[in-house]
């Protein structure tokens, strides 16, 4: 996979402000996940995915693109991260007829990534 941009705070923000293009979000995603691109035999290795996305996505879904797969990626935020874009980076979010479905999955996004973060911590 290309080079992607490291996972911090400055990246989220990046993700929510449109500054980060979309392929790269949901390459973020995907890495995060655990899906892997093989070059050589010209597919994804899923090895590391977990077996619930595995099931649902044997190759990474577009989560900009794809509603059902930005509703697996919200359940599987763990309830006591759900606001942390709010609790931690203060996000006030979009305002109501203001935003469009691909700003709020890209929020989406940055805040499965920000739990991430913080699980990845939790974890060490």
């Amino acid at each position: 996979m290309s080079e992607l941009p490291p996972l911090n705070t400055d990246t989220i923000w990046a993700i929510v402000n449109e500054e980060i293009d979309n392929d790269t979000v949901n390459k973020l995603l995907w890495y995060y996940l655990g899906y892997r691109y093989d070059q050589d035999l010209n597919q994804w290795d899923t090895k590391e995915v977990s077996p619930e996305w595995q099931e649902a996505y044997p190759e990474p879904p577009n989560f900009i693109e794809s509603r059902p797969a930005t509703v697996k990626l919200t359940r599987s935020i763990p309830k006591p991260n759900k606001q942390l874009l709010k609790q931690q980076l203060g996000f006030k979010g979009y305002k109501i007829g203001e935003f469009t479905p691909q700003q709020a999955r890209r929020a989406t996004a940055a805040s499965w990534l920000l739990s991430y973060m913080k699980e990845a911590v939790v974890n060490k």
